[in-house]
């Protein structure tokens, strides 16, 4: 194992609350949309100094922790599909090996020519995450606005890739039962390739996995959901023990991230159960624009450092403290909105429920007399 010691920043109090709160973050989106919240966590630790392949490391071994619980969740509700998982997961593990391989290649040989240690690994994660959640923004942003019923409601995702592969049909097909769907073995294998790459490379499969089953394979969202975090537990643990070897996995952030993940995912799960679906799109949709509008403003920063950029180097603290500004404002601002989703579904509901007990005491009263 390599002596990676120098690649992990000092935490003191300060930076260890900021990582507590990119988890309580993290959390909160995580419960509320479906996804791991690595979108969020991955580029904040960034902000705060780590290194990018740290970042990642530490963040997808976080991710199996909270994957666990998930899918026990979704499993007793009978929303995964074991064998589906399965299958991805035998081809999840390439990418995972390959994103493992080259981030390590980038960081180790990034130094040369008087680069900054692990910039070629930065920039290359931050251009990858950038490209990747801004199509998914965009699509997610095109499907809600473009899938309008009559009567002006969401109408749900729409099904025109899933309908134009079906029609291939590519043998082997398989079926699935949970799902009730049959997929093309081929199919299934691009879509676990790149899953598995982007959670190793960015700490974010499941913005490809998700999309993928319900898009792609036609699987009810409940489905693609349970099973994608069914797949992410495995594909964390196989991630965490290669990044693990590598010497990348920064314990502590690890456990600073749980601190504040396990009680944010809680109020997400809550607000997921009463918040319109149309709406969980929508507020997903512009905290990733927001998240990848952060991470685009620190490119030129890493582009300075690997000689490609030249400009004073006083302007990193400025571009590090923007980029820092809109990702923790579009987090934030993303928690309220779901908060106050959540707080004012709860008063609905207690003011349903004095409705009903002032009913049947009335009721009651009338019986009496």
């Amino acid at each position: 194992m390599h002596d990676m010691a120098i690649h992990f920043l000092s935490i003191d109090l300060g930076t260890a609350l900021q990582v507590v709160l990119l988890g309580f973050i993290g959390g909160v989106l995580s419960g509320f949309i479906g996804s791991g919240g690595a979108f969020f966590m991955t580029p904040g630790m960034m902000n705060l100094g780590v290194p990018g392949v740290v970042a990642v490391a530490s963040n997808i071994t976080h991710k199996f922790g909270k994957a666990m619980i998930g899918s026990r969740k979704h499993g007793e509700a009978g929303n995964v599909d074991k064998k589906l998982a399965a299958f991805l997961l035998a081809t999840a593990i390439i990418g995972i090996q390959l994103a493992v391989w080259i981030n390590s290649m980038l960081f180790r040989g990034g130094a040369g020519h008087g680069a900054a240690k692990g910039a070629g690994a930065n920039l290359y994660i931050s251009i990858v995450f950038s490209t990747i959640l801004l199509f998914v923004a965009l699509s997610m942003l095109k499907d809600i606005i473009g899938s309008r019923g009559a009567d002006g409601d969401s109408s749900g995702p729409s099904t025109r890739i899933a309908d134009f592969f079906a029609r291939f049909n590519l043998p082997p097909m398989i079926y699935f039962k949970v799902a009730d769907r049959k997929v093309s073995l081929w199919i299934l294998m691009i879509v676990g390739i790149a899953t598995g790459y982007l959670a190793g490379t960015i700490g974010v499969g499941g913005f490809i996995g998700v999309p993928a089953m319900i898009y792609v394979f036609g699987i009810p969202t409940a489905v693609a959901t349970g099973t994608e975090l069914f797949l992410a537990m495995f594909m964390g643990a196989y991630g965490a023990v290669s990044y693990a070897f590598q010497g990348f996995v920064d314990i502590r952030l690890v456990m600073l991230l749980y601190l504040g993940s396990l009680l944010g995912i809680y109020l997400g799960v809550y607000g997921v159960k009463v918040v319109n679906e149309k709406i969980i799109r929508l507020v997903t949709s512009l905290i990733i624009l927001l998240c990848v509008f952060s991470r685009m403003i620190a490119i030129p920063v890493y582009l300075r450092q690997l000689g490609l950029l030249a400009i004073d180097p006083r302007w990193d603290t400025w571009f590090n403290l923007v980029s820092k500004f809109f990702l923790f404002a579009s987090g934030i601002t993303g928690c309220l909105v779901i908060l106050f989703f959540v707080s004012r579904a709860y008063r609905q509901r207690r003011e349903i429920q004095k409705t009903l007990q002032f009913a049947a005491v009335s009721a009651q009263g009338t019986k009496t007399g």
